[in-house]
């Protein structure tokens, strides 16, 4: 399935949530987001994201989902989300995602800086300052072993804008230096990927 098919299931559903509060004491909010999911029997399909609070999410699919199933995700823009289907709707189904009290603030932090660059027409993926590398030629290792030279353009210390001819997927693990993160997106000159974990100031200067 396609971007096209979301496209004609997001005209046929009818999400079960917007700018409302949900049952889970957070405020959704409409994003519409591309990605790709991976559902409990390790099967991956295409998905884009409607709506999201720290609490849930709903997604548009493909393939529809079954209640009670383990759902990973990989969103542009807000990286990974991951928990249980807890009803469908025509075109896709709603998730309560699984994260610590910490993941969910920080989730919350993160939905608000998107709602926010958006409405001031900010480029995307700025929630932290962004220096210009020293040594920007560097090595980017895919989880499998692989190997890619590449440029760092800006980086900081959530994450970097990478130049690249070779596009690893999204959601996929990679590690720049000795900084393990995700790819959340593609651009013209190539990824955006984000650290696992918030870098120190330090650890950003030595290595790059």
């Amino acid at each position: 399935m396609n971007d096209t098919v979301l496209e004609s299931r997001e005209s046929n559903a009818n999400p079960p949530y917007s700018l409302t509060h949900d049952r889970r004491r957070h405020f959704r909010v409409r994003l519409k987001l591309l990605g790709r999911m991976m559902r409990q029997n390790k099967q991956e399909y295409p998905c884009k994201l409607m709506n999201i609070s720290p609490g849930g999410a709903a997604l548009l699919s493909p393939i529809e989902g079954q209640v009670g199933e383990h759902i990973v995700a990989y969103i542009d823009q807000v990286g990974r989300i991951d928990g249980t289907v807890v009803r469908c709707f025509d075109g896709g189904f709603a998730l309560r995602l699984s994260a610590s009290e910490y993941k969910r603030d920080k989730l919350a932090d993160q939905l608000t800086w998107i709602v926010n660059s958006k409405s001031m027409g900010l480029p995307e993926d700025r929630r932290h300052e962004r220096i210009i590398p020293k040594t920007p030629h560097q090595v980017l290792h895919v989880d499998e072993g692989e190997s890619i030279d590449c440029q760092v353009i800006d980086v900081s210390i959530s994450g970097a804008s990478i130049m690249l001819d070779e596009r690893p997927p999204i959601g996929k693990t990679v590690t720049l230096g000795r900084m393990s993160g995700r790819v959340v997106r593609h651009h013209d000159s190539g990824i955006g990927i984000e650290f696992l974990n918030l870098q120190s100031e330090d650890d950003i200067q030595s290595s790059f």
